[in-house]
């Protein structure tokens, strides 16, 4: 039962990173030592899990798919939606620097903890951690569209391609619906509008059929590419963490998209003075990276 509970808590960090333009809830999994699991256990929704399911095996079913794991995990992930939408939203907006503060501290760290699980260093990782920098760089500059499309088959495709950037630590599932235009559209009003109006129940339930479709797809490209060619995936997910600071860092330029404070067209500057609010940001620097040492120690131990 702890192991579930400690699940449903990862899940809950991964609902939260998720619905943070710039932050990806794949590298949270990877933080806290589930990724790989977690990528293993979607794979496993295959034509054998079918067979078992039609043959009423339900026993066979739950542990082939490790069901546990996954309803813990996913549970804790949409569950917070709910809970966190309007007070993120208020968070994001008044305390924006403190916020991306954090993450920046946790994101930093975290490409140590994700590096350090290549086996072997050569050309071959290097070059794929520079190819997986460059990429998220791309990606991560793209501008997005503050234009929502509430075309039922675009949003079908929006599910598929986020929940995608999702599971690839670095590269934001949510920037990838801001680049889009939906991600105030599906994140914010379709959570906040789900029990007062219908329209936003069918949205929301389109989102979730591409996401899963998305999810059960790509899940086994991933493990493929971890089995197969393990040290040169960490590599590029590495890259990927790495060059996400660049969207992550906390001291940049304020833009508005309808009043809120969201990243979209602004300019990283390194501050000048040592204030109350900087210092403060700071801090929330180093609590990130104290929270992703905490982890990994906590991790080695049990180990």
């Amino acid at each position: 039962m702890k192991r579930y509970l400690f699940l449903v808590l990862k899940g809950i960090a991964m609902g939260i990173a998720n619905v943070i333009p710039g932050v990806s809830g794949g590298t949270v999994a990877l933080i806290t030592g589930i990724y790989e699991e977690l990528i293993n256990s979607l794979k496993s929704f295959d034509k054998k899990a079918l067979k078992y399911i039609l043959s009423f095996k339900i026993n066979k079913f739950i542990n082939y798919t490790n069901l546990y794991f996954i309803i813990a995990v996913f549970g804790g992930s949409v569950g917070v939606l709910f809970i966190i939408a309007d007070p993120l939203d208020f968070v994001l907006e008044e305390y924006p620097l403190y916020i991306w503060s954090l993450f920046f501290g946790l994101i930093a760290a975290s490409i140590f903890s994700v590096g350090k699980r290549i086996k072997k260093w050569n050309i071959s990782s290097i070059t794929c951690i520079t190819l997986g920098m460059i990429i998220a760089i791309i990606v991560m500059n793209i501008s997005p569209n503050s234009e929502p499309n509430y075309n039922l088959f675009y949003i079908f495709i929006c599910g598929i391609i986020s929940i995608s950037g999702m599971m690839l630590p670095g590269l934001s599932g949510s920037y990838l619906l801001m680049i889009l235009g939906n991600y105030k559209l599906i994140l914010v009003t379709a959570v906040q509008g789900l029990f007062h109006d219908f329209k936003y129940f069918t949205i929301l339930s389109v989102f979730c059929a591409g996401s899963l479709f998305g999810l059960l797809s790509f899940s086994h490209l991933l493990s493929w590419l971890l089995k197969k060619y393990r040290d040169q995936t960490l590599a590029i997910l590495t890259g990927f963490i790495a060059g996400s600071l660049a969207i992550i860092w906390p001291w940049k330029s304020e833009i508005k998209i309808d009043d809120k404070i969201i990243p979209k067209e602004y300019e990283n500057y390194i501050p000048k003075e040592i204030n109350i609010e900087n210092f403060i940001a700071l801090i929330m620097i180093i609590s990130g990276i104290l929270i992703v040492y905490l982890i990994e120690r906590n991790s080695t131990e049990k180990k």
